[in-house]
């Protein structure tokens, strides 16, 4: 894992400190470059490559190989952009999660079932943002688009699974 927190730092400590659990409640696969997202009960995740059916794929170990988003960030989006309700689809993420402050799992590794991922860096928004929501779309998601991240086990996945951070102590055989 990239530059761990170092626990013998107070920063570090804090960063590695206990994380509430969440859980899935939405997952979306994108078919193919622009095309709408399809709701998907679950998928199956596979290690180093991505989402079975999502255009993401990667064959290098790419850091984007999932994208996750917390349903408590798309209520701040909405707010900011003065609507009811913002949908998944909507900001083009693969899992939406609850109960969890995604930023939390930051240069860590975490569970989703029985799949081991590494948060690999924040998903900033695109400017397809100002197209789906017209002007300030983009600002209205900066800071909140949530992260993108690897998969180090793959694993298939559903809605309802729990989202949990990994201690690396817990990793060692």
């Amino acid at each position: 894992m990239a530059n761990p927190p170092n626990e013998q730092s107070l920063l570090g400590a804090l960063i590695l400190a206990p994380v509430q659990a969440g859980k899935i409640i939405w997952i979306g696969l994108r078919p193919e470059r622009r095309a709408p997202l399809i709701a998907a009960p679950s998928v199956s995740l596979i290690a180093g490559k991505g989402i079975a059916g999502d255009h993401y794929q990667t064959s290098a170990n790419g850091a984007r190989q999932v994208t996750l988003m917390a349903s408590e960030d798309l209520a701040a989006i909405a707010s900011f952009l003065r609507v009811e309700r913002v949908r998944p689809d909507q900001l083009r993420r693969n899992l939406v999660t609850t109960g969890i402050n995604l930023v939390a799992l930051k240069r860590r590794r975490f569970r989703i079932g029985s799949a081991l991922l590494e948060a690999s860096g924040e998903c900033a928004p695109c400017s397809r943002m100002e197209d789906e929501f017209g002007p300030g779309g983009y600002n209205a998601v900066r800071g909140r688009g949530g992260l993108t991240a690897r998969i180090i086990q793959g694993a298939t996945i559903a809605i309802g699974d729990a989202v949990e951070p990994v201690n690396d102590d817990e990793l060692k055989p």
